[in-house]
């Protein structure tokens, strides 16, 4: 799907030479293993970066000189897949080839190694103290938003009770303590260890010359070969309680259930899972939905997720607290439903489509081509939309009866309305 070209050690250049858009995107992942300390200075770093360098030292000169790119889209972002953090330069500008006059495309490439490569230090070579205090404070306020959220609040505290001290648990963003503690000395070390040591994937999707275009990509981007730090194995963790239940200021009670399965992202029971979750609650075709919240008119909403990368599932519903008896019950009875068969052909069917089209659409976009890639790229045989069809394809109603047995309840939380004692 994407020609990889590697220009230095661990520094990999992804091309996909691609008629089907009108812009060409560009996806730059740096990567190192997570902690909640280098979590908070990477994720305030993104912020800095984004709104201010040498050039562009605001966020208005920034959107200004993006506007005359044509409207470039152009932003970074921190995420986590397993147990790394990645750091992203995501951009998507107009192809030269539908411009009259122009060469936006190296424009932005010289945008992007401005973002990157020089950014607004003050006179020691630290980073501004007004800015790091600024976009401090920012990334404060989105850890702290989660609690207006009582369904990612909810979540949140689930993960931190199946899974403490543990990737699934360690939030992105770091947390608030790790965030206050950001200084700009702490700012630029982060800064440097980035660049100079992480492992980086270069991502790029158009209708472009590809050998032009990475000759283009290794001026822009003057990455140093490095040893990238490897992720250490996912460590041992288990729940702390079977049941918690907390009180909040909210109107609907959340009650999420933690499974883990042996069954993890690079098995080759993987796409099995898949269609296990489908069923149980992934769609709105599947047990939870029509049963729980549709025939029994118990849950606002009832659906499962299966989080491949760490071998757990997770069931997430919302519901008034005087039902949650009922719920944890009726849900308990879909598992086991499926466990003893009771599977029909349609549900098997729908799910595959579903599945299938979810892939489809992803395909759709440049981006959802190199999130596809990148995220498949981890299996044993290479990703195709034909391969992946074909082995949803061959499971079976047994091999879902299978993937429900090896599901384990580990842990259930609920949140409840403080008006519901």
């Amino acid at each position: 799907m994407f020609n990889r070209t590697e220009i230095a050690e661990g520094v990999t250049i992804f091309t996909r030479k691609s008629e089907q858009f009108k812009t060409v995107n560009f996806s730059i992942k740096l990567k190192r293993p997570l902690n909640t300390e280098e979590a908070a200075n990477r994720t305030v770093l993104t912020n800095v970066l984004q709104h201010s360098n040498a050039k562009f030292q605001s966020a208005a000169a920034m959107r200004m000189k993006l506007d005359d790119l044509y409207g470039t889209v152009l932003y970074l972002d921190t995420t986590k897949q397993g147990n790394e953090q990645i750091v992203l330069l995501n951009v998507e500008t107009v192809n030269d080839h539908y411009l009259k006059t122009g060469d936006v495309l190296n424009e932005v490439l010289s945008l992007m190694h401005t973002v990157l490569f020089e950014p607004n230090l003050d006179e020691q070579g630290l980073f501004q103290q007004t800015i790091v205090e600024r976009e401090r404070e920012m990334v404060v306020e989105r850890i702290q938003s989660i609690f207006d959220d009582k369904s990612r609040y909810a979540q949140k505290r689930l993960q931190e009770i199946l899974r403490p001290n543990h990737p699934v648990s360690t939030s992105v963003n770091g947390t608030v303590e790790t965030v206050q503690a950001v200084t700009p000395a702490s700012l630029k070390e982060a800064y440097e260890a980035m660049l100079n040591e992480d492992e980086i994937d270069i991502f790029v999707i158009g209708d472009i010359d590809e050998q032009q275009m990475i000759q283009s990509l290794k001026e822009v981007f003057p990455f140093s070969a490095r040893k990238p730090k490897v992720a250490p194995a996912l460590p041992e963790s288990h729940a702390t309680a079977d049941y918690t239940k907390e009180t909040f200021d909210t109107r609907q009670g959340k009650l999420h259930i933690g499974y883990s399965t042996p069954v993890q992202f690079t098995s080759p029971d993987f796409p099995k899972m898949q269609i296990f979750n489908g069923i149980f609650g992934g769609y709105p075709h599947a047990k939870l939905f029509m049963n729980v919240r549709e025939k029994e008119s118990l849950a606002y909403y009832c659906s499962s997720s299966y989080s491949a990368q760490y071998g757990l599932m997770y069931v997430m519903s919302a519901i008034e607290a005087e039902n949650e008896e009922k719920a944890r019950r009726l849900i308990d009875e879909q598992l086991e439903a499926i466990r003893q068969g009771d599977i029909s052909d349609l549900e098997i069917m729908q799910t595959k489509a579903m599945l299938k089209n979810q892939l489809k659409e992803a395909l759709d976009s440049a981006r959802g081509q190199i999130e596809l890639y990148n995220q498949y790229r981890e299996l044993p045989e290479e990703f195709t939309v034909e391969n992946m069809s074909a082995k949803w394809d061959a499971v079976s109603k047994e091999d879902v009866v299978a993937m429900a047995a090896q599901l384990k309840k580990e842990t259930v939380y609920f949140l409840s309305g403080e008006d519901a004692q």
